[in-house]
């Protein structure tokens, strides 16, 4: 295969002894790939080679006004969504991102170490879903995961290796059964689609070590992560409410196996800044973020912008920024901060944000994971990371 490239193994045990997770900080660079084998509950985690030609210091905002066409008012949304405009989006976020001039080299700056055989997990957003789903509040969109998939396909990676899941929601019939890779595979947390998204705690290193009193229960990724060698993230561009934002980070509670009570042994509750359990000084969204399945493997964001709302469970409403349109755009990634501080400055610039919204940011950048700038995505940019905005 055209991605595969020299490996060094590390054993699992090794690993988390070897890095600075002990003290807090997992940098994003200079890691090395694991044989990969057969998962089982002994083997190598696999740790991506970190390639020069994919810079994690950029961000990519791709925008093409021709990608959704709902009036924000009649239907259904999702079905106001150009395959081939996203198809193209996608395809040339990766090229940019990595500055490689088709997707073949694209997908190899990013996943050098891929061979046949090992698996891609995509996390999508399915927070407001349900089996039957009928109601405009915004999810994932089946068209980014198509055009994702598509993309990688045409790089030369088996379709079969991917495994698109949420551990915590059921994927939508308007979801699953649009999708256009068969071969790929697509887990829930209800069986509405073809697999379940399994939380069978295979490994101890799918524990979630929550570094706060108040967060007592252990908590357990899905296994889907550890039996995965690549991570590409796929947030929605939107405000979550009290939280403040639903974005990369966050997009990982449904990774989780529960999310515990109303009480503070939620994390819920130690992400409002309105209640008394939170603090500044805190997220849990960055230790789930912080472990090696999460971390060590997340070789891509993408922010699906395509039409973003003001609240969780929000219909996407049109944005002033963009003439009263939806953004019709799409987010890549390598640095997990920085692609989330500009969704969070995009999120602020039209509808508001708290200054608590960007606790975690700052707390993910002081754990190593990435860098923090607030900044301006339609206008001066950034000085910390580079910032490129391509109209289609």
């Amino acid at each position: 295969m055209p991605l595969r490239s020299s490996q060094n193994a590390v054993t699992r045990r090794r690993f988390l002894k070897g890095t600075a997770i002990a003290g807090g900080a997992l940098a994003l660079s200079g890691w090395r790939g694991a044989a990969a084998q057969e998962p089982a509950p002994d083997h190598p985690l696999f740790v991506p080679l970190v390639s020069a030609n994919a810079d994690p210091s950029r961000v990519v905002h791709i925008h093409d006004q021709a990608a959704t066409h709902w009036d924000f008012a009649t239907g259904w949304y999702g079905s106001a969504v150009s395959q081939a405009a996203v198809n193209e989006i996608v395809n040339r976020g990766v090229m940019e991102l990595t500055g490689r001039p088709s997707v073949a080299p694209a997908w190899a700056a990013l996943m050098p170490d891929y061979h046949a055989g090992q698996r891609i997990a995509v996390k999508v957003n399915l927070n407001n879903a349900s089996c039957d789903d009928a109601d405009n509040a915004i999810d994932a969109l089946i068209e980014v995961v198509n055009a994702v998939v598509s993309s990688l396909v045409a790089a030369g990676i088996d379709e079969a290796d991917v495994w698109v899941y949420d551990a915590l929601w059921p994927m939508p019939a308007r979801f699953y059964g649009r999708r256009q890779h068969t071969r790929a595979h697509f887990c829930d947390s209800t069986g509405c689609a073809d697999e379940w998204a399994t939380l069978s705690c295979v490994d101890e290193s799918l524990v979630v070590h929550f570094d706060t009193p108040g967060m007592a229960t252990r908590r357990w990724l899905t296994d889907i992560l550890y039996y995965a060698s690549y991570v590409i993230n796929m947030p929605i561009l939107k405000i979550h409410g009290w939280a403040p934002v639903t974005l990369g980070f966050k997009n990982h509670f449904g990774s989780l196996n529960n999310l515990g009570g109303d009480d503070v042994d939620n994390p819920h509750a130690h992400i409002n800044p309105a209640v008394s359990s939170y603090s500044p000084d805190y997220s849990p969204l960055v230790d789930i973020y912080c472990n090696p399945n999460i971390a060590a493997k997340t070789v891509l964001t993408v922010g699906d912008g395509l039409f973003g709302a003001p609240a969780v469970g929000s219909a996407p409403r049109p944005w002033h920024l963009f003439g009263d349109r939806a953004p019709n755009s799409l987010l890549f990634g390598r640095d997990p901060v920085a692609i989330d501080c500009v969704m969070c400055d995009m999120l602020r610039s039209e509808w508001g944000l708290p200054e608590a919204a960007y606790d975690y940011l700052r707390l993910a950048k002081d754990r190593g994971l990435g860098i923090f700038e607030r900044g301006d995505p339609f206008g001066s940019g950034y000085t910390r990371f580079e910032y490129v905005r391509v109209e289609l």
